[in-house]
């Protein structure tokens, strides 16, 4: 197809989120809007651009003192009859516009656009952030070219609306099994009902009191959650078995060790057993270019409440931070949309914060 991201387009952010958005790219198939960034990016000369599978990288090399990094995913979730796009007064809605294409406009638009930046930059356009880890396109770079990874500060075009949120919380899943004994139900005192035994289990997080932490001035508010329950073997047998399955999130204070020492005290006395753990990330907000980032923002930031891909860069020792212009209450959602002012000001902050002075 004709690459849609003409140099008209490139030039507006607004324009170009829209055509971004109306290329599919749902995970695993971001071939062809990769296909379109690369060309775009090894067009533009004070580049340097690569490729690993679905994943676009360019950078500048000026010999700036820091390097920081612009990221954002290209894919999206699956379409939920809303694409291509649509505009009705200030809002463009279709799949993505908010998580996270018009996070990925303002990187290509600067990398485009700003050959001069105050720090050298390295943009990442990615694939595969809405499904499994081992797809995840800065999992496989890191992996093939960590090189390609350094730096001294991240920020993550994750959408945020406008406001700049720290650090991430760590996420957990367990499974928490109660035992019984198999009996006829209509003999039902010959044995032991494990569905019944998981009653405690859940009068234990209905009673929870989720811990709330404050770092570096943000704040994050925990949560311990049952969110899948399974037992039972037919409808004539007393169960022996009931698996409650745990979400937690925690605040980036903690390690998945700690977070799966806290589980196992929450339900002492039943078996636990992990079977998923991502951690955090602390803030990072006295790093230099972070501070100079929230200046040009001029807002205090606000712990992220859930988990993103700034774990991924803690995780490597480098700081980040989530700043986009999408509503995260929006992400996901049939009718996602994206505010055309959040774009035109978050694009213009970013300017304010990487331009030379």
């Amino acid at each position: 197809m004709q690459n849609p991201l003409t140099p008209e387009v490139l030039a507006d952010p607004v324009a170009l989120t829209r055509a971004l958005v109306d290329i599919e790219s749902v995970s695993l198939n971001e071939k062809a809007i990769a296909d379109c960034v690369e060309e775009v990016l090894r067009g533009v000369p004070h580049l340097t651009t690569y490729r690993h599978s679905n994943t676009v990288m360019a950078r500048t090399d000026l010999g700036r003192p820091q390097r920081v990094v612009l990221a954002g995913h290209l894919d999206t979730v699956p379409l939920n009859d809303n694409f291509p796009s649509t505009m009705r007064g200030d809002l463009m809605y279709g799949c993505g516009t908010s998580d996270m294409k018009s996070g990925v406009a303002f990187a290509l638009h600067l990398a485009v656009t700003l050959p001069d930046p105050r720090y050298d930059v390295t943009y990442f356009f990615y694939e595969a952030e809405e499904i499994e880890s081992r797809y995840n396109g800065l999992t496989l770079v890191s992996q093939a070219h960590p090189e390609w990874l350094a730096a001294d500060f991240a920020l993550l075009l994750e959408p945020t609306y406008g406001i700049v949120e720290a650090g991430c919380q760590g996420t957990m899943r367990a499974i928490v099994t109660t035992h019984g004994e198999r009996a006829h139900a209509a003999r039902s005192w010959h044995g032991v009902n494990a569905i019944h035994g998981a009653g405690e289990v859940l009068r234990r997080l209905n009673t929870y009191e989720a811990r709330r932490v404050t770092i570096e001035g943000c704040d994050y508010r925990e949560g311990l959650n049952a969110v899948r329950i399974t037992g039972g073997v037919a409808g004539n047998v007393i169960p022996d078995r009931c698996d409650i399955e745990i979400n937690y999130r925690y605040a980036p204070d903690r390690d998945p060790a700690a977070a799966e020492a806290h589980l196992r005290e929450v339900f002492a006395g039943f078996e636990l057993t992990v079977t998923d753990a991502a951690a955090g990330a602390a803030p990072g907000l006295d790093n230099p270019p972070a501070q100079e980032f929230l200046a040009a923002v001029g807002a205090a930031p606000i712990g992220k409440l859930g988990w993103t891909d700034v774990a991924r860069f803690a995780a490597m020792g480098m700081p980040a931070l989530n700043f986009g212009p999408g509503d995260p209450n929006l992400a996901h959602h049939k009718d996602e949309h994206v505010e055309l002012t959040k774009i035109r000001d978050g694009a213009a902050t970013l300017h304010r914060w990487l331009a030379s002075s």
